[in-house]
């Protein structure tokens, strides 16, 4: 991208505002929200672009232009800004958060696969052989863990493809989503399916998220709404007249991502009412936007009369549609991600710090490393999904952990940035937050946002009795920060071996 933009004429302002919502705009947060905490999400999701997106996004600009130059991406940042050991934790616990995602899509995928099939979700009917429908769920990622390795170490010209196609679906979505509301709408004479009152935009339908701790741990959710925005800090000094021209861009853009999820949530309330549709025991938050669509279709044909079972029909065929777009687009990132977050870490990184041939990148691919990778997610997926609970509880388990993995590397860029600020060596082409003061208290407050929402999101299953994900979703992140401790460690004894070697000879 970064050559494509140097050989043309610099981003402006609507260019970059696109970026933005290209990079960071995801339809599946919108039916997730409404699942979770109904219309009372809206605000939510706005505070959080007040407190996170806008802040971190500006961040991100300055980190960006101030080390340009740089090919380790996230680790060169924090190596210049805190030293080496806290750039290596940071970037692991980012590299974790992609894993974790990866985790979770193998597994969640077989929603998209169902739906394709049955025309619903039947994930939770899954058994074989007396295994539980996570547990069947569990070796179904196995396999597709393995067989993504196996076709993102042969080569990706053919999964571009279906990358292309699964892009311009997942857009037609939204499309399909808005229009569908407003035909909804329309088709019921204006009545809204989920009331509209002053309560339902300050308490969440949902009885999991009325406590104190609950309704702060969405927080969590409406942060991963905004990531992706780590993206476009690397084009900051491709902007024309960067420091008025970003933080415009910027803000336009979060004003846009913010307003589109609340109006979507908004429009989700149009043709779906909680309590008849999203109550039921099979609704998980992985499945939540699959099921809205679904409904979608059957909303609009009861509008216009059409029988009970056309009605039916007519929201499977939906449900195959927007489960098939999404099948292709996971695929084609999976593939992406499978290979790319690694590949930065290795390539970003001293090459004493991998292991054997882990560090070894085979057209430009790290096809060893790629293969361990796939030994952590199976063992991984294994122990999780072998818990003793279905596959509902096995996917929510899941997406709170993808939710805490994804969003703690941000903790570890903003706990930086005031340091980052304070070093006068450090070459700044320019500066959107122009005091150290200003870029203290955002910094903090973008913290602790971060680190409050992570902290009640980890509790909040143990409040109501589940502790089994509390522990997994602390251990993740736990294991991996010990790992990343070791191989650091591992690496200071090669540099010393090879210093004290170095001074012998000479």
């Amino acid at each position: 991208m970064s050559e494509k933009l140097q050989n043309n004429k610099k981003l402006t302002t609507i260019p970059l505002a696109l970026m933005c919502v290209t990079s960071v705009f995801m339809f599946a947060n919108i039916p997730r929200g409404f699942f979770l905490m109904g219309y009372s999400a809206i605000p939510w999701y706005l505070l959080a672009a007040v407190t996170f997106f806008v802040p971190f996004a500006l961040m991100i600009a300055e980190y960006g232009a101030a080390f340009k130059d740089e090919k380790g991406g996230i680790y060169s940042w924090m190596e210049k800004v805190l030293g080496a050991k806290y750039a290596f934790i940071t970037i692991i616990m980012w590299y974790v958060g992609w894993l974790v995602w990866v985790i979770l899509t193998c597994s969640s995928i077989w929603i998209q696969v169902s739906t394709i099939i049955f025309g619903k979700d039947t994930t939770s009917t899954w058994s074989f052989l007396g295994l539980s429908s996570g547990q069947m769920i569990g070796l179904l990622a196995v396999l597709f863990a393995i067989a993504l390795t196996f076709v993102a170490t042969k080569g990706l010209d053919k999964i571009i493809k279906v990358t292309t196609v699964g892009g311009l679906s997942v857009a037609f979505i939204n499309i399909v989503a808005y229009v569908g509301a407003i035909i909804a709408l329309i088709a019921h004479h204006g009545q809204m399916a989920q009331p509209i009152t002053m309560q339902a935009f300050t308490q969440s339908p949902n009885s999991n998220y009325l406590s104190f701790v609950s309704v702060i741990s969405f927080v969590a959710f409406s942060i991963v709404a905004y990531g992706g925005i780590e993206v476009v800090g690397g084009v900051a000094d491709q902007t024309e007249n960067p420091e008025k021209t970003f933080p415009k861009g910027v803000l336009i853009g979060a004003a846009f991502i913010a307003i589109a999820y609340a109006l979507g949530i908004f429009a989700v309330g149009m043709f779906t009412n909680w309590n008849a549709i999203l109550s039921g025991k099979n609704v998980n938050m992985a499945n939540a936007a699959i099921v809205v669509m679904i409904n979608l279709g059957n909303y609009i044909g009861t509008g216009f009369g059409m029988s009970q079972a056309s009605s039916l029909l007519l929201g499977a065929w939906v449900g195959r549609f927007v489960a098939l777009s999404m099948f292709l687009t996971y695929v084609g990132a999976l593939v992406t991600v499978s290979y790319s977050p690694l590949k930065q870490i290795i390539e970003g990184t001293p090459k004493e710090m991998w292991p054997g041939k882990m560090g070894q990148v085979d057209d430009g691919i790290p096809k060893n490393a790629m293969w361990v990778q796939c030994i952590i997610m199976i063992i991984f997926i294994i122990l999780v999904s072998f818990g003793g609970q279905g596959a509902n509880a096995f996917f929510n388990k899941l997406v709170i952990m993808t939710n805490v993995a994804m969003t703690l590397p941000y903790m570890f860029i903003t706990f930086a940035f005031p340091k980052f600020k304070k070093n006068k060596s450090i070459k700044k082409p320019f500066e959107i937050y122009k005091t150290y003061k200003s870029a203290l208290i955002w910094a903090i407050i973008s913290t602790l946002t971060v680190g409050f929402a992570n902290f009640f999101l980890i509790i909040q299953p143990a409040t109501v009795g589940d502790m089994s994900t509390t522990i997994w979703t602390i251990a993740g992140p736990v294991v991996f920060a010990i790992m990343s401790l070791l191989l650091y460690a591992r690496y200071e004894r090669i540099v010393k071996f090879k210093k004290i070697n170095k001074d012998i000879n000479a």
